[in-house]
């Protein structure tokens, strides 16, 4: 289990060290820096490469399902914080593993800002979005997760969580002196935001999680694809 984790951890700790560069850049060169991380999301497929090859299936399986997540914003553009993706990512990485979700959510959220707009905030939306996939694809074996109740929890906290990572970027960007009573007043003004967040996952989870497993698994089992070693 540690040789599939060794490869996410990599590429991990280089989301957090480019995340780290955003803000010492202070947000300068955020294109080059979110197309990096998309290759750091890769990583863990390149290594991959050294144990078998990947088919072209399976990086047409990933395109597609990055694609779809990232189109799912676009309905929902009017209602801030309502979105399907965090949804997509999660049922897409418990079928397809961590590595899948990782890159599924990182793209999906630089795919999707083409549309919404990128920029400094893109490449937190993408660490955020890619360890939605990363935590579900660990948990994925878990008692809990294979539980529809467990499920909706999972999406339900991760709408909170997603929301107080791209706080983080929210206060590194204010151009006022950091003191805790900007970050509380931060927190505070976003939970509203957190909260829609939290609540869509639970819906979106709720109508397809049945439907969307069945037929991943079914591709999954059918073609081989993206299967663990």
């Amino acid at each position: 289990m540690a040789r599939f984790r060794f490869p996410l951890l990599i590429a991990l700790a280089l989301f957090v060290v480019i995340l780290a560069l955003t803000a010492a850049l202070k947000d300068r060169h955020y294109i080059l820096l979110s197309l990096v991380l998309v290759a750091a999301a890769l990583f863990p497929l390149f290594v991959r490469l050294e144990r078998r090859a990947l088919e072209s299936r399976e990086l047409v399986l990933l395109a597609v399902l990055s694609a779809v997540a990232a189109v799912s914003r676009i309905p929902f553009a009017a209602l801030p914080s309502v979105k399907p993706v965090s949804a997509i990512v999660i049922l897409s990485a418990y079928v397809f593993g961590a590595e899948a979700g990782f890159i599924i959510g990182a793209v999906a959220a630089l795919v999707s800002n083409i549309y919404f707009g990128q920029g400094p905030w893109t490449p937190w939306q993408m660490f955020a979005w890619g360890m939605v996939g990363l935590t579900a694809g660990w948990l994925r074996n878990t008692r809990w997760m294979r539980t529809r109740t467990g499920m909706l929890i999972f999406g339900f906290i991760w709408g909170f969580l997603f929301g107080w990572i791209m706080n983080i970027w929210y206060i590194i960007s204010l151009p006022d002196a950091f003191s805790w009573g900007l970050v509380a007043a931060a927190y505070a003004s976003s939970f509203y935001f957190d909260l829609a967040h939290a609540l869509s996952n639970v819906f979106f989870l709720s109508l397809l999680a049945g439907g969307w497993i069945k037929v991943l698994q079914r591709f999954r089992k059918k073609y081989g694809l993206l299967q663990q070693e």
